[in-house]
């Protein structure tokens, strides 16, 4: 019964999601962002969005100004997103908590996901990946989207990276375009 009350939570905020602008955005960043802030924001200090209320609403509290800054973040101006959200039903302010997104972009969609975990003494670090489809090719993706990030070589032959700290991109071949998965660690 619970998985099922998750599963709708999740759908119905699929429907009724709108995101909030914010200046930046994830996927196409070519700088490393969050990783350089490593104060957890408190939920008080910011509006909490449609993902951070439904945390809060499941008993998510450590992490709540920590989802926040991520998902404003990863959904910087877009509108009419959505998002699933798992989280244990035990204890969920003691455990990790992970959210998958659909974003809309100008002329795509991207993919991201959050993972969220509170750490001693009111810590929450975090995770993100953004995964994005270009019709160009890797080549020029990396140059375009990620020149500021330092080229890296390749994880073994067909997954280039591009080092950018805590963050990296990793641009794959696929058709005739490329898939971009961006990861950030947040501490």
């Amino acid at each position: 019964m619970k998985a099922k009350a998750l599963l709708t939570m999740g759908v119905s905020a699929i429907l009724l999601l709108s995101f909030t602008s914010c200046p930046v955005s994830a996927e196409t960043s070519n700088t490393p962002a969050l990783s350089k802030n490593r104060a957890t924001p408190q939920p008080a200090a910011q509006k909490a969005n449609t993902i951070t209320q439904a945390a809060l609403k499941n008993g998510v509290r450590t992490c709540a100004g920590r989802i926040n800054q991520v998902t404003n973040f990863l959904t910087a101006g877009a509108k009419g997103g959505g998002f699933i959200m798992i989280y244990p039903t035990s204890r969920p302010d003691r455990h990790m908590t992970s959210v998958s997104m659909e974003i809309p972009l100008q002329n795509n969609t991207a993919y991201a996901s959050a993972s969220f975990a509170p750490g001693q003494g009111n810590y929450c670090e975090g995770l993100y990946e953004t995964v994005v489809y270009w019709p160009q090719t890797c080549s020029e993706v990396a140059e375009k989207k990620f020149g500021k990030f330092k080229r890296a070589g390749a994880i073994s032959k067909n997954i280039y990276v591009r080092d950018g700290g805590a963050t990296k991109v990793f641009l794959m071949p696929a058709g005739a375009g490329c898939v971009s998965i961006k990861k950030e660690l947040i501490r």
